[in-house]
C-alpha cells in the first residue's frame, strides 16, 4: 500500500468525505483533511471518525479550520488569516495516510497558489471521485488531464452515485485510466452499510501503486 493517498473530487459534495471514511476503514488507515472551509454542522473529519467508526488517534486535527463554506482562499480572507501552503507537509504517520482535498483540484488555497499545486509537491498518488450522473464525462476526463499535465499519479477513478456503466466506461477508455469501482448513494447511510457496500466496490489491492496493478484491475462494478 502507499504511505499516502489524497482523494480529491471533480468538484464539490461529489462523495469525496464519505468515501473517504470507508477507504480509512478498508485500510486500516489514518485520515487527514488539511483544510476545513466550514464548519457548521458536521466537519468533513466529524462525518469521517462517525463513518469509519475510527479512533480519535486515527483522525488528524485540520490544519485550518476555517467559518465560512467557501473556497479555502476566501473562508481564509473573511477570516482574517492566510493559509500558507507551505505548512501543508504530509504529517508522519504509521499507517496509510488518507489526505481529503477540499473540493476540486483547482481550487485556490490563496490568491497565488491551487489546491493541485500542493498535490503536485506531495508526491502522492491520487485517487479522483466523480459522479456518475450527466456532466461527470467532462469534468472527470478534465481533471485526469490536469494531474497529468503536472505528473501527479493517478491510482484511478472512484465513481459515486447510481450505475452508469456507459459514463464509467468511456471515461475509463478516453482517459486511460483504472476504474476502481463504483460506491452507491446509501439510504441509510451508517458504520455498517458504508463498510458493507465499500467492501463490495472495491478492494484493497487497488489502492496500490499503478505500476503494481495490470489492465486487468480495471472494472466496472
Amino acid at each position: 500500500m502507499s504511505s499516502a493517498i489524497v482523494v480529491t473530487g471533480t468538484d464539490t459534495d461529489v462523495g469525496k468525505t464519505v468515501f473517504c471514511a470507508g477507504l480509512t476503514r478498508l485500510l486500516d488507515g489514518v485520515y487527514w483533511k488539511p483544510v476545513q472551509a466550514g464548519l457548521a454542522g458536521e466537519t468533513d473529519t466529524e462525518t469521517v471518525r462517525r463513518l469509519g467508526e475510527l479512533a480519535a488517534e486515527r483522525v488528524l486535527p485540520e490544519t485550518w479550520r476555517l467559518r465560512t463554506a467557501a473556497s479555502p482562499h476566501l473562508a481564509a480572507e473573511i477570516d482574517g488569516v492566510e493559509i500558507d501552503p507551505h505548512a501543508l507537509a504530509l504529517p508522519p504517520s504509521g499507517r496509510t495516510l488518507i489526505v481529503e482535498g477540499a473540493g476540486g483540484l483547482m481550487v485556490p488555497l490563496t490568491r497565488q497558489t491551487l489546491l493541485i499545486e500542493v498535490i503536485a509537491g506531495w508526491g502522492a498518488p491520487v485517487v479522483l471521485c466523480a459522479r456518475t450522473r450527466l456532466g461527470t464525462i467532462n469534468h472527470t476526463l478534465l481533471s485526469i488531464e490536469a494531474l497529468r499535465r503536472r505528473a501527479i499519479p493517478l491510482l484511478g477513478i472512484a465513481f459515486v452515485g447510481e450505475a452508469h456503466p456507459e459514463n464509467e466506461r468511456i471515461v475509463g477508455s478516453l482517459g486511460k485510466v483504472a476504474i476502481l469501482g463504483r460506491l452507491p448513494h446509501l439510504d441509510p447511510l451508517t458504520p455498517q452499510t458504508l463498510a458493507a457496500a465499500f467492501a463490495r466496490a472495491f478492494e484493497r489491492e487497488s489502492f496500490s501503486s499503478p505500476a503494481a496493478r495490470s489492465a486487468s484491475s480495471r472494472r466496472l462494478p
